[in-house]
């Protein structure tokens, strides 16, 4: 019998900024910057209109000053709401008590606490002391399809499984004005913060993905350790890359089409880590931009949402929901370059 992926629910966090927002920003905080031509122009060429941060663009935690102390905090804080508030909603939607679920899974890299964030939502609600737990901590913008495949796992091992996957991430904990690389400013108008949680279980909840073990996958490209990385200053958590970044996807989908072996894929779940991403890997599945809609609309209207992103793009493909039986391809990548994904069937 297969798992099987219940529709996730998002939550959005409450300011919304848009991209013109933050052009405008970065030339308050930056008049001289050599390249501030240059920045403007790929800040309105990214893709994202607009994104959504848990503070206002002017506070401390984000254009601010605050010290790394006072932003891990806030975004843990921040995050956990998030979480919380995804996990209550998608219990009430599939009528679930906290007793009813086995196992938890959690991906947020963006706050440091110990505990973490598992065992917080463990108290907060009230689920079983003996639930089987797994925090995924720096999985980053593969976490939620790395979530799923150790949920997927659970599912497939243990029969009567219902297991709880929240991921949560405020990326706009890295907008930070001293890192001022080109690259740095893109991503102040890339990322956005957003929670949100699903069901992975043993007998199907809701429609949507059903996948078996072969469907799961993952790989780390070799000598990518510096593609994506995080760094942690006196100053708060910076996220840096490469220039063999912009080509991570080009290079690992060859190894996702030789796992998939002529396995068809009807329905793309990219996750929209930016355009290029999205359209190198849809390029490589001989899909196009209509195929790898959901996953473009989220990038422009809510940014890359770090590990929540595949789960927001689900979330949107269950509005247009595929036909049934229709093959769909989840994946994500995360920091060095590394790839999580699941081919499954949808089910109606």
């Amino acid at each position: 019998m297969p798992a099987h992926i219940a529709r996730p629910t998002t939550i959005l966090a409450p300011h919304k900024i848009t991209t013109s927002e933050i052009a405008d920003d970065i030339r308050a905080h930056h008049p001289d910057h050599p390249r501030l031509n240059a920045i403007l122009r790929v800040l309105g060429n990214c893709g994202v209109d607009s994104r959504y941060f848990t503070q206002p663009l002017n506070s401390p935690t984000i254009n601010g000053t605050a010290d790394v102390g006072e932003r891990t905090a806030r975004a843990f804080t921040d995050g956990l709401k998030m979480a919380e508030t995804a996990a209550r909603t998608t219990l009430t939607r599939y009528n679930l008590k906290p007793a009813d679920i086995t196992g938890i899974i959690t991906t947020h890299a963006t706050g440091w606490a110990v505990p973490n964030l598992d065992i917080h939502l463990v108290h907060r609600l009230g689920l079983r002391p003996t639930i089987r737990r797994t925090a995924l901590t720096t999985t980053a913008c593969a976490g939620g399809a790395h979530a799923l495949i150790r949920a997927a796992e659970q599912a497939l091992l243990y029969p009567g499984s219902r297991i709880l996957v929240i991921a949560a991430e405020v990326l706009s904990t890295a907008y930070n004005h001293n890192d001022t690389k080109i690259e740095h400013m893109i991503y102040k108008a890339l990322f956005g913060d957003s929670g949100a949680a699903t069901i992975v279980s043993s007998e199907p909840l809701s429609p949507g993905l059903a996948v078996t073990a072969d469907g799961l996958f993952e790989y780390a490209l070799p000598n990518s350790l510096t593609h994506y990385a995080g760094r942690i200053g006196p100053d708060g958590l910076h996220f840096d890359s490469t220039k063999q970044a912009a080509a991570g996807a080009r290079l690992v989908m060859p190894t996702v089409n030789d796992w998939l072996d002529g396995r068809p894929v009807d329905v793309p779940v990219i996750h929209p880590g930016s355009k290029p991403i999205i359209m190198d890997t849809a390029t490589a599945l001989n899909l196009d931009e209509n195929d790898a809609r959901h996953s473009l609309d989220t990038l422009r209207e809510e940014g890359n949402l770090g590990g929540v992103s595949v789960l927001r793009v689900l979330e949107r493909t269950h509005d247009q929901p595929p036909a049934a039986n229709a093959q769909a391809l989840m994946v994500a990548y995360g920091p060095g370059f590394a790839v999580s994904a699941l081919h499954g069937t949808w089910t109606n």
